[in-house]
């Protein structure tokens, strides 16, 4: 295969998602697999769609929709692939980068994507308290 370089302004015409160093170079992190780190990534980007479309519970926190068929199709992937992914990201059963909420009625889940970063803020937050006593 031959592919083309990009000249000027072509290097900005198309759309990306932002995989964060920290999910690759910290030990917290090392073992997720990189499918599922891209997969957060995926999610982390949709959480910015779901606010502008209003989806955002009781308690203000904006959640995504993001079926099993989706993961997918976009994974290129059967079934057992998607939800072992999933399971890695999850609260119940994997880091708790996720929490899936049943919605019931053949609804798809919630999903609510947490913010990665917030461990090191605890993490911080427990050492200076510790500190202190």
């Amino acid at each position: 295969m031959n592919f083309y370089y990009f000249y000027n302004s072509q290097s900005e015409m198309y759309n990306f998602i932002r995989l964060p160093m920290v999910l690759m170079e910290d030990k917290i992190f090392e073992s997720i697999s990189i499918e599922a780190k891209v997969l957060y990534s995926y999610m982390l980007n949709r959480m910015g769609l779901s606010y502008k479309n209003g989806w955002i519970d009781e308690d203000g926190k904006v959640f995504i929709y993001y079926t099993i068929e989706s993961i997918k199709d976009q994974f290129n992937c059967a079934s057992e692939k998607a939800n072992k992914l999933i399971a890695e990201l999850d609260i119940k059963s994997g880091i708790g980068l996720i929490e899936k909420k049943r919605q019931g009625l053949g609804k798809p889940n919630r999903i609510y994507v947490k913010d990665f970063m917030s461990i090191f803020n605890n993490t911080k937050l427990k050492n200076q308290c510790s500190r202190l006593e």
